[in-house]
C-alpha cells in the first residue's frame, strides 16, 4: 500500500516557480516586502521583467563594451567581492591596476624613462576621470594664482559644444565656467582657432575631444597645440590642454599611429580614457593618465591608514569593484597590441560597409568623418516628410536602437542618426541593418507626413504675417522649427511611458 500525505501551503520546495502562488501576486513597487520569497521565485520574477529590456548587442546608441569572452567573464565573477579601494588586502589587484596604468601610459606616448612609474588611476568610468582630472588643473591654477598674488574666484574651461555631458557637469559641481565653442553647419566639432581666441589668464585649460560623440571625429589637437604655444609666448601664460579620449584612446594608437594627439605634444599635460568603451572591457572603468608628476597637486591625494597599512588614493568615490580593472589587465595582455590593432581595423572596416550601404539609398548625407571613432552618423537629405525621429522609432520593431537627435548651437537644426560600431558588431549584422532601414523607408514612404504636414499648414497660414512683417522664412528656418516640433513629440511620448 503506497502511503501519501498532502502537501501544506507553505512546502514549496517540489513545486515549480511558475506553478506557485509567487507568480499570482503582485509585488510592491515602491516598499520593501512584508515577508520573503523563495530565492528561485525572487529570480524568476526578476530575470522575467529584464527581458523586456532591449539587446544589449543591437544597442547601437551606446559606445560601451557588450561582450567579453568567458574566460574574462570568470575572472570577473571569481573577483566580485573584492573591494578594490582595500588595497592592503588585495595587494595583487593593486599591483594589475598599476600595470594597467603604466601599460595605457606608454600608449599614450608619457615622456617616461625605462624604469619609471607612470601617474594615474583606475575610475569608474571617464566622467570621474574628466572630474579628477579638472580638479588638478583648477588646483594648479589657484596655486599659481595665489602665488602671483592674483583672484582666483573665476576660473574657467574652454571646450566645444560637443563635448559630453560630464564636462557640463564638472563646471556646474566645482564652480567653473565653461566657456564653449559653438558649432557650425559642416563643422560639428571645436574650430581650434576659435577655441584659443577666448582663452584668457583665468582658462585652467582647454579640453579636446579624441572622439566626438555626435560624429566621432578627432579634434584637431596637434593645430590646438601649436596654436595655444603661440598664444602662451605672446601673453606670458601658461594655458594647458586636456585630452578627452574616452571613445579614441583605444582607437588612435592602433590604426593611426602618425596622429599627433597625445603626450607627444608638450601642452597636453593629462588625458582621459574609457576602458569600458574601445577598452574592451564591460562598463564600470576609465582611466585617466598624467605627464608627470607635477602634474597632480599632492594636496588632492589622500592617505587613510584604517584599511592596514598607508594608502594614498584620489578618486570621488571610495569603495569600488575590482572585476572590472582585471578585466582591462586581462584584455590587454590577452590582445596585445596585435589584437586591439586588429579588432579595431575590423570596427573600423565593418563602419565602411554600412556608410556605403547607406550612401546606395540615395536618401542620406553621411555626418562622420573616414577617420575617428568608427561608427556612422547620417542624416536624410530629404526631411520634409519624415524625418530621423521616426526612423529611430520605427527601427525598434527590427530590434535595433539607433538613436536620433539634433546637434549643439549653432547646428541645432540638423538631426542625425548615429550607428556606433563595436566590436561584436559584424559585417553580417551592418548589411541586415541596411536591409532593415530601407524597409522602414519604404514603409514611411506610404504613410503621410506627420508633425511636418502640421507645420506646413501652419507655416502657411502664419505667411502673410511673415511677408508683411517684411521677413520670410527660409529653409533652415522652417527646418529648425520641423525638428523643434517632432523632439517635443518624442518627449512628450517618452514621458507616458515613464515611471515615477
Amino acid at each position: 500500500m503506497v502511503l501519501s500525505r498532502a502537501e501544506s501551503e507553505n512546502d514549496v520546495s517540489i513545486h515549480s516557480t511558475f506553478a506557485s502562488r509567487y507568480v499570482r501576486t503582485s509585488l510592491p513597487r515602491f516598499r520593501i516586502p512584508e515577508t520573503c520569497i523563495p530565492k528561485d521565485a525572487a529570480y524568476q520574477i526578476i530575470n522575467d521583467e529584464l527581458m523586456l529590456d532591449g539587446n544589449p548587442r543591437l544597442n547601437l546608441a551606446s559606445f560601451v563594451t557588450t561582450w567579453m569572452e568567458p574566460e574574462c567573464d570568470k575572472l570577473m565573477m571569481a573577483s566580485i567581492n573584492k573591494n578594490y579601494v582595500d588595497m592592503d588586502e588585495y595587494p595583487v589587484t593593486t599591483e594589475l591596476q598599476n600595470r594597467c596604468v603604466n601599460m595605457i601610459a606608454r600608449l599614450f606616448n608619457t615622456p617616461l624613462g625605462e624604469s619609471e612609474t607612470a601617474v594615474g588611476v583606475g575610475t569608474v568610468g571617464s566622467s570621474e576621470a574628466i572630474m579628477l582630472a579638472g580638479l588638478a588643473f583648477k588646483r594648479k591654477w589657484q596655486n599659481k594664482r595665489r602665488a602671483e598674488g592674483k583672484p582666483i574666484d573665476k576660473p574657467n574651461i574652454v571646450t566645444g559644444a560637443n563635448v559630453q555631458v560630464c564636462w557640463e557637469k564638472f563646471a556646474r559641481y566645482f564652480e567653473i565656467e565653461l566657456k564653449e565653442v559653438k558649432l557650425s553647419d559642416g563643422y560639428y566639432v571645436m574650430d581650434p582657432r576659435k577655441a584659443v581666441e577666448i582663452v584668457d589668464e583665468n582658462t585652467i585649460c582647454v579640453a579636446a575631444i579624441l572622439g566626438s560623440t555626435l560624429n566621432g571625429e578627432f579634434e584637431d589637437v596637434k593645430l590646438l597645440n601649436d596654436l595655444l604655444t603661440e598664444k602662451n609666448k605672446e601673453t606670458g601664460w601658461d594655458t594647458p590642454i586636456h585630452v578627452d579620449a574616452a571613445s579614441g584612446g583605444f582607437i588612435a594608437p592602433f590604426i593611426y599611429p602618425e596622429l599627433e594627439w597625445d603626450f607627444r605634444l608638450p601642452l597636453v599635460k593629462s588625458i582621459n580614457v574609457s576602458g569600458h568603451k574601445y577598452g574592451l572591457v564591460y562598463a564600470g572603468i576609465g582611466w585617466v593618465i598624467w605627464r608627470s608628476k607635477e602634474d597632480l597637486p599632492d594636496e588632492l591625494i589622500f592617505h587613510i591608514n584604517y584599511l592596514g597599512a598607508d594608502q594614498p588614493t584620489f578618486t570621488l568615490n571610495f569603495s569600488k569593484g575590482s572585476s572590472q580593472i582585471i578585466a582591462q589587465y586581462y584584455q590587454l595582455i590577452r590582445l596585445g597590441f596585435e589584437g586591439y590593432k586588429s579588432i579595431m581595423e575590423n570596427c573600423r572596416d565593418n563602419a565602411e560597409i554600412l556608410k556605403e550601404g547607406l550612401e546606395k539609398t540615395g536618401r542620406f548625407n553621411i555626418i562622420s568623418k573616414d577617420v575617428g571613432v568608427p561608427l556612422v552618423a547620417f542624416s536624410l537629405k530629404d526631411n520634409s516628410y519624415h524625418n530621423e525621429f521616426e526612423i529611430s522609432d520605427m527601427l525598434r520593431r527590427f530590434g535595433w536602437i539607433v538613436p536620433a537627435y539634433t546637434m549643439p548651437p549653432d547646428a541645432q537644426h540638423v538631426t542625425v542618426l548615429r550607428v556606433v560600431i563595436r566590436e561584436d558588431f559584424s559585417r553580417t549584422l551592418a548589411e541586415r541593418l541596411v536591409n532593415d532601414i530601407e524597409k522602414v523607408l519604404l514603409e514611411l514612404d506610404t504613410l503621410p507626413a506627420r508633425v511636418n504636414a502640421k507645420l506646413a499648414t501652419a507655416s502657411a497660414d502664419e505667411g502673410k504675417a511673415d511677408t508683411v512683417a517684411g521677413y520670410k522664412k527660409n529653409a533652415v528656418d522652417v527646418q529648425r522649427e520641423v525638428t523643434a516640433a517632432w523632439k517635443k513629440f518624442v518627449l512628450d511620448k517618452k514621458k507616458t511611458r515613464g515611471v515615477c
